[in-house]
Order: structure tokens, then C-alpha cells, then sequence
């Protein structure tokens, strides 16, 4: 009867005491979540409940998988406890990970809801998931390496290769001297305030929102929806254009190519008669002046303002088509016109009169 007692006693006990603890710290979590709704911490970290069982389990059957007096146990002891040791292992890497994200996910939260400043936010925003991934990979990197470690031969072989480390890392730090350039211009670019995730960039001459960055490479999305990839390198070796530098305001132009005759002044009233109707125009400024003229027409330039780099392009593309509907519609003279008339009839005697000479 022992012999069937013990193991069950054992195993299922591990089982269930993980069970009832974790249960117990996810409902304390809950209750401090419901009092404090203003810190979504604690919410978060809920999300850590079953690497938590999984660390708790494998802790207390590490420990005690030896007293379970089963045969098989004890004929692969060394095994059975190499396995749950690497179970341990990658299961508080996991938790670890976890625990991170929520921690960052909470601060960047609170800061968001409690900040008025848009480009401030986007610029922690970025940081924070920078931050979050450099974690993510050195837990993932050190979990790995005691894993390995748990191995006799690999504790042999730590010999050998540290006595190489200084070749090796030479050899290491050629052949990954691209990829140790992006993971260091990633962290510039993190904490040099160069460019946030959410900024409207121009590169290569396409405009786009900064979507997604990495330690390695950067994500544009552009305005039809491709995804440009590259290298963070680029925007510290580049120049590029960031809209959202300083702040998100933008200043658009129109250009009319009309003809010298059009209505300036008219075209003045009705372009602020269209900004008062444009809900997408914020009101900061805007002016009509004549900024060139050629030998046949005339251009108009249209100024106008908006919040952000799509209000602009939205409030530039009405401006642009009312106005000429307008023109159209009652001053239909000042569109631009290609002047053609017959050659003199003149000329073509004048021409007679020399070949008969000829």
C-alpha cells in the first residue's frame, strides 16, 4: 500500500499545492486590481499564471521526485532530475519574460493616459519596447546558457573555449560587425530621439508612419499600405525627413497654374470661405499669393494649415478641388488655355515672292 501511496502522495501533491498557491496569489491579484483600477499592473501580471505553475511544479517535484519510490525513478534518477532541472530553468526564463512585459506594458500605460504631450509618448513608447525586447533576449540568452550548463561535457568543454574566447570574439566581431552596428544604432535611435514609432517619415523619397522597430531593422508602413523594411543603420548614417519632429503641425501649399486674367483677389475670399467649411484645417494659417508667372500662365500658391501630416494632405486635396470646381463654375476664363491661331497668310506670299525671285 505504500508503495502506492508514496508516488501518488508525491506527485499529486506537488500537483495540487501549485494548484491552490497560484490560485491564491491570481485571486489576491484580482482583488488589488478591482481596488486599484488606475494601476493596470496588477492586472497584468495575472498574465504570469501559468509560467507560474510551471516554475512552482517543477520546483517541488525536483526536490522531492526521489521520495516517490517508484522503480523507474530510481532507475533513471539522474535523468529524471536533469530534465526537470531544465524545466525550471526555461520555465522561470518564461516567467521572467512575462513579469518584464507586464511591468513595461503597465508603466508605458499609465504614462500614456496620464500624458498630453503626443511626440513624449511616442518616444517612450519606443524605448519601452527596445527595452522590453533587450530583456526578453538577455533572459532567453543567460537561460540558455544554464541550461547548457547543467550538461557535464559542456562543463568540459568551458574550458577549452574560454581559453579560445579572445580568437573567437575577434573572429565573432568581423563577421557580425553589420548585425552589432544595427543592434547599437537601434539603441541610438532609442534613446537619441531620432525617430519614434508613429512618426511620419519620409525615406528613399516614400512617405510613411514608422510602424514597428527593432533592435535590428525599422518598419515604415506607407500611405497605400506596403511595408517598408530596413536597417536601423540607415536612419543614423542617412538623412532622412521626419514630419513629426517638434511636434505633429504641418504647413501644406496648393499650386494653381492659371491664366493672367484669374480673379486673385476673389480667389483669396473663396480660399478662406473653403478653410472656414474644413473641419480637418485648424486655423493657425493661411494666404493666396502669385509666386511666378511664364510667358501663358500664372501660379497661385495656396497655404494652409492642419494638425498632423494626414489632416494636411486631407485639407490640401479639398482646398484643391473646390477651388478649381469654383474656377470652373464661375470664372471659367482663368483656367489655363493653349492660344492657337492660323499663321498669317503674309508670310506665305512673302515666302512666294522669294522662291520666285530664286
Amino acid at each position: 500500500m505504500e508503495d502506492v501511496l508514496r508516488p501518488i502522495v508525491v506527485i499529486g501533491g506537488s500537483i495540487v499545492v501549485t494548484l491552490i498557491l497560484v490560485w491564491l496569489a491570481d485571486r489576491t491579484l484580482h482583488r488589488i486590481d478591482a481596488v486599484h483600477p488606475e494601476t493596470p499592473l496588477w492586472g497584468l501580471l495575472r498574465r504570469c499564471r501559468i509560467p507560474a505553475q510551471v516554475v512552482l511544479c517543477a520546483a517541488m517535484l525536483r526536490g522531492s521526485y526521489d521520495e516517490a519510490g517508484l522503480e523507474i525513478v530510481d532507475d533513471h534518477a539522474a535523468g529524471i532530475g536533469q530534465a526537470l532541472t531544465l524545466v525550471l530553468i526555461a520555465a522561470t526564463a518564461w516567467l521572467l519574460v512575462r513579469a518584464a512585459r507586464a511591468i513595461v506594458e503597465s508603466s508605458y500605460t499609465r504614462y500614456a493616459a496620464s500624458g498630453r504631450d503626443a511626440a513624449r509618448v511616442r518616444r517612450v513608447r519606443t524605448q519601452v519596447t527596445l527595452i522590453q525586447r533587450v530583456v526578453t533576449a538577455s533572459v532567453i540568452t543567460v537561460a540558455a546558457a544554464a541550461m547548457l550548463l547543467t550538461f557535464p561535457e559542456m562543463r568540459a568543454v568551458g574550458t577549452s573555449v574560454l581559453a579560445s574566447a579572445g580568437l573567437v570574439g575577434i573572429v565573432a566581431g568581423i563577421a557580425a560587425q553589420s548585425t552589432l552596428g544595427n543592434l547599437f544604432a537601434g539603441l541610438q535611435i532609442a534613446f537619441g530621439d531620432m525617430v519614434r514609432i508613429g512618426d511620419t517619415v519620409v525615406v528613399d523619397g516614400e512617405w510613411g508612419t514608422v510602424e514597428e522597430i527593432t533592435l535590428t531593422f525599422l518598419t515604415v508602413r506607407t500611405w497605400d499600405e506596403r511595408r517598408i523594411t530596413m536597417p536601423v543603420s540607415y536612419f543614423t548614417g542617412k538623412p532622412f525627413e521626419n514630419w513629426s519632429r517638434g511636434g505633429s503641425q504641418m504647413t501644406g501649399t496648393v499650386l494653381f497654374h492659371l491664366d493672367h486674367s484669374a480673379p486673385v483677389e476673389k480667389m483669396r475670399q473663396r480660399l478662406h470661405e473653403i478653410l472656414q467649411e474644413c473641419e480637418d484645417w485648424d486655423g493657425r494659417s493661411w494666404s493666396l499669393v502669385v509666386t511666378d508667372t511664364t510667358p501663358s500662365t500664372m501660379v497661385v500658391r495656396a497655404l494652409v494649415t492642419a494638425r498632423d501630416a494626414d489632416t494636411i494632405w486631407a485639407v490640401r486635396c479639398q482646398v484643391r478641388e473646390r477651388m478649381i470646381e469654383w474656377l470652373r463654375a464661375e470664372h471659367a476664363y482663368a483656367l489655363p488655355r493653349i492660344t492657337t491661331a492660323p499663321a498669317p497668310s503674309g508670310r506665305r506670299e512673302l515666302r512666294a515672292d522669294g522662291d520666285a525671285a530664286g
